[in-house]
């Protein structure tokens, strides 16, 4: 199997822009690639390893690159139990621009998990995306389950 990083760059960037048109960023390309990245780095750090690996083997090249960035898989799990938890941990993992990118209330960045998971069931499958909720604290399963039939 040859590498074609030109292919993987390409489907990167495609993704990003419709992405960010989703997120309602226009085109803005980097900010919604900082959300990305910090919302699968932040469910990453929740759910368990065999989960990350199942997520891992469906997602394509370009979405397991960011998935898998400075992941450090024998690090201890946070205890994340209920929605605010887990988007306090998102903004955690974009760092200093958290606040340009979600703002200081959540509701931003719950719109953004939403859309995520949305795009998610677009490499993801319905069993899989079932696995994860049903791996979550009971807090949490409504940000997968809403949007599994999509």
């Amino acid at each position: 199997m040859a590498l074609d990083f030109n292919n993987y760059a390409a489907a990167g960037n495609a993704f990003l822009k419709e992405y960010a048109r989703n997120l309602g960023l226009g085109d803005d390309t980097d900010k919604a690639g900082r959300i990305f990245v910090s919302i699968m780095h932040a469910l990453r750090e929740i759910i368990s390893m065999e989960e990350s690996l199942d997520l891992l083997a469906q997602l394509p090249m370009f979405l397991k690159a960011a998935y898998v960035n400075q992941w450090n898989p024998k690090k201890t799990r946070p205890e994340i139990k209920h929605m605010d938890e887990f988007v306090e941990l998102v903004k955690e993992m974009d760092g200093k621009t958290a606040i340009i990118d979600y703002g200081e209330e959540n509701d931003l960045a719950e719109t953004y998990i939403d859309t995520t998971f949305i795009y998610l069931r677009k490499y993801v499958s319905l069993g899989e995306m079932e696995d994860i909720r049903d791996g979550l604290p009971k807090d949490l399963k409504n940000m997968i389950y809403s949007n599994l039939m999509f």
